[in-house]
């Protein structure tokens, strides 16, 4: 009886064991060893990650989709996402109305002559705000951060009346001018952006250039510009797509001119077919793959450029430490 009872405590024993090894696995598999790496974790991970990605291309879903649609597509309700019949018509409209090849043209003009002054003013000012001690340095660093605080719709009308007062109205310089003086859009992020970066370079190394007989000017260019190349990457692409996309002091600067951002020629062919018709008119309802054909050809640029550039883009990135905008 003895041996039964010891034998009977042993598989009791064993049973035991057994069901805490199956829960441990069973936890550890659910859970992981730190909650990071079980699978409770990744399906939430990923339901994140589905529902953020449906947020950001379900417009651009809905965009592609619609601006293939014919008109008879518009009015019938049963339609949704799939047309019953693919047209390259709303395309045709926009291309033609407003001339894209000539506003594609005036676009990449306007955009990268103002993100090139740009970059060339950033990387001097902040080469010189992360390298050198001169009076009034603390003072000047916090009015260029002011400039990037204070929203430009406030100095947007005496800036219009500086501009008018020196015949600059209508003309690339009003973009030009300031970029070049390290006040162009967000001209202040730029800075700081060459500021943190300029300043992980060792002052040992401009040293040693020094001791060597390269000036202030040798050392900028043969030592720190090709050490900032991920900088100017960064720095370039983000100048670039905020030039091109903006339109609310676009049109209020480049009125009269010729030259207009892509976006801004869109959104006059739309403002200018859209005056025609009565507000809920049939028109107007039918106008609505225009706008979005329109809408793609404007972002169309942009997607090729980053794609093109990602690889670069997503180095520069990591290496200059910047986690978003």
């Amino acid at each position: 009886m003895e041996k039964v009872k010891q034998l009977k405590a042993k598989f009791i024993g064993y049973v035991k064991k057994d069901k805490h090894r199956s829960r441990s696995k069973l936890k550890r598999l659910f859970f992981g060893m730190k909650f990071t790496d079980g699978l409770f974790y990744k399906i939430m991970i990923y339901l994140m990650l589905v529902g953020l990605g449906y947020i950001y291309l379900y417009p651009m879903m809905y965009m592609i989709s619609n601006s293939f649609m014919t008109m008879s597509d518009i009015i019938n309700v049963s339609v949704n996402w799939i047309p019953s019949q693919f047209t390259l018509e709303n395309y045709r409209l926009v291309w033609d109305a407003i001339d894209y090849p000539k506003a594609l043209l005036d676009g990449v003009i306007l955009a990268g002559l103002p993100a090139l002054s740009a970059t060339i003013s950033s990387a001097l000012i902040g080469y010189g705000f992360a390298k050198y001690n001169f009076p009034f340095k603390r003072i000047l660093m916090a009015l260029m951060i002011l400039t990037f605080i204070i929203p430009p719709q406030i100095t947007m009308m005496p800036t219009f009346r500086m501009y008018a007062n020196y015949d600059l109205l209508g003309s690339i310089m009003t973009f030009i001018y300031p970029a070049i003086l390290g006040q162009g859009f967000n001209g202040a992020i730029y800075i700081l952006i060459f500021y943190s970066f300029f300043r992980m370079i060792p002052n040992s190394l401009m040293e040693s250039a020094q001791l060597d007989g390269a000036g202030p000017m040798k050392i900028f260019l043969k030592i720190a510009i090709p050490l900032a190349i991920p900088a100017i990457i960064i720095v370039f692409l983000f100048s670039f797509v905020w030039y091109y996309n903006e339109t609310y002091l676009s049109g209020l600067f480049l009125r009269g001119s010729d030259m207009l951002t892509l976006p801004l020629r869109v959104e006059q062919f739309i403002i200018n077919y859209t005056s025609i018709y009565p507000e809920g008119s049939r028109a107007r309802e039918l106008m609505q793959s225009a706008k979005l054909a329109g809408n793609i050809l404007t972002i169309l640029p942009l997607l090729i450029l980053f794609f093109f550039t990602q690889r670069h883009f997503v180095e520069a990135i990591d290496k200059t430490g910047i986690t978003g905008e």
